[in-house]
């Protein structure tokens, strides 16, 4: 067994992938395991309803915002509400910082290296630091834009991460007319910013042929919420899924009755479970969910920016879905612009400065379900509670469980394309497999409700089981 020790960049959480090779040196199989232990769903058991928004938001340093609205709806379900207006449109503002903040991560600062600075660069220099030297405006353009959406989530929240805003009913607190006048101060270097990398990245398409083609290039189903006429949505709405040519499978599902069409399988190998669509089974009834997921969902996304730019990545596809894993970074993009449009309409909404912000009541259902639309894809929390109002069972299935089959599959593609035949697990491939589960923007830690950062390892398996090679990144 040979062991090669790298700092670990760019990758969150505790993942292990696994190629096996046939006699002929050929890929029989590749796994991508996540062997973090999960804890949040028992743990609950035993607090309130009220209590859950801010216990939830801890699951994760990176998404708290969106387990924080995620379990507020939840609770707005066993409280039998529906938050006052005012309350539903700062939630959804705050969600769209989120999407900002967690996007622009995404993108500037964990997938740039690889993009901008090749697969093949120097381990040394394809990081955040070596995009600043090669190029510095880029990297302070993404710097400034996540800024713009961590002060989102601060201005309502009154803190960047993990804000205990969001409850039952609805939020905490407005908005106050000060924060929204130095909120729609910064919108214009915003929307400068995103567009500008958006068109970098359009440009740059036709260099990534072979990635586009190799990183997760398959059909599938997708998942996401939409509005109940079709556009692009985030916070509410019900659930659609489409096939790889964009036909409408199914539509206007509930997603409180998720139960009915989305099992949740589990395999010996790895702590994150592997949901699909029930009318296929398991594994044919993989789907992926996210940014690529609610692109090729939606009709339209409903404003002038995004929808053209959301033009211009449906024609790459020739109108079907676009079903390549390596777009998300694309989607990604538009929807950074899309959200920026959003936060412009409700900064210029005289609602969101309303002292009307939660409506009031006790426990009325005992089971309880909050679904939106994280930056990484659908979030669901499940609560079931007794008469006061106590967690008695709780299930979470989250964007990356989502996505779970079809990263499998992605990292089977890529070892398919670069490992036959190979003994060896050199940078470039190791860098192209963690590549390619990256451009899910995976949350491992979040995924099975864990916390901490643990290494990526792959190992490379003979034909007899025998270890011929394993690469391990500390953290």
């Amino acid at each position: 067994m040979r062991e090669i020790r790298i700092p670990v960049t760019r990758v969150e959480g505790h993942g292990l992938i696994t190629v096996h090779l046939d006699g002929g040196g050929r890929v029989r199989e590749a796994r991508f395991h996540v062997t973090e232990a999960r804890g949040f769903e028992r743990f609950c058991q035993g607090r309130t309803v009220w209590e859950m928004p801010g216990i939830t938001a801890r699951i994760c340093g990176i998404c708290p915002v969106s387990h924080l609205l995620a379990s507020a709806k939840a609770g707005d379900a066993i409280l039998a509400v529906r938050p006052p207006r005012p309350a539903d449109k700062l939630r959804r503002l705050m969600n769209l910082g989120q999407y900002i903040q967690s996007h622009a991560l995404s993108f500037f600062h964990l997938s740039s290296p690889d993009l901008l600075l090749g697969w093949d660069a120097d381990p040394a220099k394809r990081n955040v630091l070596g995009l600043a030297a090669e190029r510095p405006q880029l990297a302070l353009d993404g710097i400034r834009l996540r800024a713009f959406g961590q002060e989102i989530i601060a201005a309502l929240g009154e803190r960047r991460v993990h804000p205990a805003w969001a409850v039952p009913g609805g939020v905490r607190s407005p908005l106050s007319p000060e924060a929204r006048d130095r909120l729609a101060a910064k919108l214009p270097e915003a929307r400068r910013i995103a567009t500008d990398a958006l068109e970098l990245y359009e440009k740059s398409v036709p260099a990534w042929a072979e990635e586009v083609e190799t990183f997760g290039n398959f059909p599938s189903l997708f998942m996401s919420l939409v509005t109940p006429e079709g556009l692009w949505e985030h916070h509410d709405g019900r659930l659609r899924f489409v096939d790889s040519d964009r036909r409408i499978v199914a539509d206007g599902l509930d997603p409180s009755r998720y139960f009915e069409f989305i099992g949740e399988a589990v395999e010996g190998w790895s702590y994150l479970k592997f949901p699909y669509w029930r009318p296929l089974g398991y594994p044919e009834g993989m789907y992926r969910v996210g940014p690529l997921a609610r692109l090729n969902c939606c009709d339209r996304i409903g404003t002038p920016l995004a929808d053209e730019a959301l033009r211009r990545f449906r024609e790459s596809a020739g109108g079907k879905a676009v079903t390549s894993s390596f777009h998300y970074h694309w989607a990604r993009l538009i929807e950074i612009v899309a959200a920026i449009e959003r936060a412009a309409l409700y900064l210029e909404d005289p609602e969101v400065l309303s002292s009307r912000v939660r409506a009031e009541a006790g426990v009325n259902e005992l089971s309880g379900v909050g679904v939106h639309e994280a930056p990484r894809g659908t979030l669901l929390h499940h609560y079931e509670v007794d008469e006061t109002g106590v967690i008695v069972r709780a299930n979470l299935i989250v964007s990356t469980g989502h996505n779970n089959l079809a990263m499998n599959r992605t990292v089977a593609q890529i070892a398919e394309r670069y490992l036959q035949g190979k003994k060896k697990i050199p940078e470039g491939l190791l860098n192209r497999l963690e590549g390619g589960i990256r451009a899910y923007d995976p949350c491992l830690s979040c995924s099975v409700h864990a916390a901490g950062r643990m290494p990526l390892r792959v190992v490379l398996l003979g034909p007899e089981g025998e270890v011929l090679d394993e690469v391990v990144r500390d953290p």
